[in-house]
């Protein structure tokens, strides 16, 4: 039972952690609280992206609509989660480091999919679907250069700004955020502000950090206008009850 804990507990902490915290008692190690901290943070993002974007589908199911969603937003959204995670991957970085990529990827994926089918086009639907899972096995499959990965990874930053940039302005002209998910949004905001600091400690990447401290500032700029056309989608709602009940 004690080899089990152990195993379970170095998992989290390094073997040096380990040693400081359980043989020498030495709980104010700050390398080792850092390493410690990022670790945890680092699966509990993993934990947490495993249902993420799941308010953010069940929204769209529900209604059975995925309007104020616009879809080249979530390609390109898409593509920039599959670099970084097939980037990663490649690279050997620790899997608390990146794992949530891979249930993120999942995840819009499947929203890419309710935006095509909803909009008239479940044939595209299956297509897209189809064609990222192939796409996908030919990144992490040893198929492409590290240099190719290297250079997704960095025009991340670009299309980061660009995919966030046109939802942002698709709610703006909307005058509202549509389907859009406040659980997911505020969830991903959190995820990309720990991942800076996870980042540092367990990849040191520089492209890496660039991309999260990117990802960070788009994603807030969302949150904002959650916060923003909150009253204006009540507002909405209770118009379209009052027309309902008069005809």
């Amino acid at each position: 039972m004690a080899e089990i804990l152990k195993g379970l507990i170095l998992s989290v902490l390094s073997e040096k952690c380990y040693n400081e915290y359980f043989n020498e008692y030495n709980f104010l190690d700050v390398p080792c609280f850092k390493a410690t901290l990022s670790k945890g943070l680092g699966i509990g993002i993993i934990v947490g992206s495993i249902l993420v974007k799941v308010p953010q589908i069940l929204k769209i199911l529900g209604s059975k609509s995925a309007e104020g969603i616009n879809i080249y937003g979530v390609y390109l959204e898409l593509f920039a989660i599959t670099a970084n995670f097939a980037y990663s991957y490649v690279m050997n970085f620790p899997f608390s480091a990146w794992g949530e990529g891979t249930f993120l990827a999942i995840q819009t994926a499947i929203i890419g999919a309710l935006v095509l089918h909803y909009g008239g086009a479940p044939v595209k639907a299956t297509i897209f679907l189809a064609t990222y899972v192939g796409l996908v096995s030919a990144l992490v499959g040893g198929y492409t250069p590290k240099n190719v990965l290297w250079m997704m990874q960095a025009v991340n930053i670009p299309i980061i700004l660009v995919a966030k940039s046109i939802q942002i302005i698709t709610n703006y002209k909307n005058g509202s955020t549509g389907q859009l998910s406040a659980i997911t949004c505020l969830l991903l905001f959190g995820g990309s502000i720990a991942r800076i600091f996870t980042s540092i400690q367990e990849t040191g990447d520089s492209i890496i950090i660039l991309t999260y401290c990117i990802t960070t500032i788009a994603n807030g700029a969302l949150v904002l206008q959650l916060f923003w056309y909150w009253n204006v989608d009540k507002t909405i709602k209770n118009i379209n009850k009052k027309k309902k009940k008069n005809t």
